[in-house]
């Protein structure tokens, strides 16, 4: 059950939101989509929910169209949150999980596993404007999945969520997943898509301008990170062959290098300079990516 995006685009009036988008999300997997506001992620969620046509190009999920008589198999959770404040949390949910085509019994005993799973089954009675902002949102996503949806889609499922709350909420996702889901979420935190995701998609302006999978695009990137900690000056690396870009920082530098075997001609130069108490090759972030295709800082 492969989710398609084929040449989708999507214009509201004269300003196109999303420009020819092709992505392929494989099933079972978690699938990441990083932009910044108005980047298209969200027209991009409601056009694979059917809740917007494209303008042009088609979404399909196993190959066949996303339409209500598949909204059974989805789950969404959308960025701006849709309880009603007044009902208790069980009513709320129940109404919800009927109209996903549940029992009763069945919801009600998939909302008392999630509650206790979240630590709060004492939230069972409570009103929805009872809760936290956090709270709610943990609500909000059981009413999302509370109907074993093989498709999940989560619009900024983090935002606004404390630590504690945010580490919660990702075990869940995981553990969605690791069940069989196919799971799409953005998010504005690269770290997240950078820890969760096998696959994602960086929009900028509608477009994508990075897709693919997580190892092949840092792969692909080629260039590495270097962090020195050293107890000597390292400024001078700045102008050493295959440095791209450097940043000093309290215990020393960061580097950005072409290749491994920069880092090792550093470490030849530096090694009897003086004690190095960290000497570190680490993959490119995201976040450097990022800033080499766009031009600019993402957060």
């Amino acid at each position: 059950m492969v989710l398609k995006l084929e040449h989708v685009t999507k214009r509201f009036g004269q300003f196109t939101a999303v420009n020819n988008l092709s992505i392929t999300i494989p099933e079972k997997e978690m699938f990441g989509f990083l932009g910044a506001n108005g980047a298209g992620k969200t027209t991009t969620f409601r056009m694979i929910l059917g809740l917007l046509d494209a303008s042009e190009g088609k979404v399909t999920w196993d190959d066949q169209p996303i339409n209500y008589s598949t909204s059974h198999l989805v789950g969404y959770l959308p960025e701006e949150r849709g309880l009603y404040p007044k009902l208790k949390v069980r009513d709320q949910i129940v109404y919800l999980a009927r109209l996903r085509g549940m029992a009763k019994s069945e919801a009600l005993k998939e909302l008392r596993m999630w509650l206790e799973r979240f630590k709060v089954p004492e939230y069972e009675d409570k009103r929805v404007e009872e809760l936290s902002k956090g709270n709610q949102q943990k609500i909000q996503f059981i009413a999302a999945v509370i109907h074993k949806p093989k498709l999940i889609i989560l619009d900024e499922p983090f935002s606004g969520l404390d630590p504690v709350n945010v580490e919660q909420l990702k075990s869940a996702v995981l553990s969605l997943k690791e069940n069989g889901a196919t799971i799409v979420f953005s998010s504005h935190q690269m770290h997240h898509v950078e820890e969760m995701c096998e696959h994602l998609c960086i929009l900028q302006k509608g477009h994508p301008v990075v897709s693919g999978a997580l190892k092949e695009i840092k792969r692909d990137f080629g260039k590495k990170n270097l962090i020195i900690h050293a107890d000597f000056a390292l400024d001078y690396l700045q102008d050493f062959p295959g440095v791209v870009k450097t940043r000093s920082t309290m215990e020393g530098m960061e580097l950005q290098i072409e290749g491994e075997s920069v880092a090792e001609n550093i470490l030849k130069e530096i090694v009897n300079k003086g004690f190095i108490r960290k000497f570190a090759l680490e993959e490119p972030s995201l976040n450097d990516i990022f800033i080499e295709k766009v031009g600019n800082s993402y957060e």
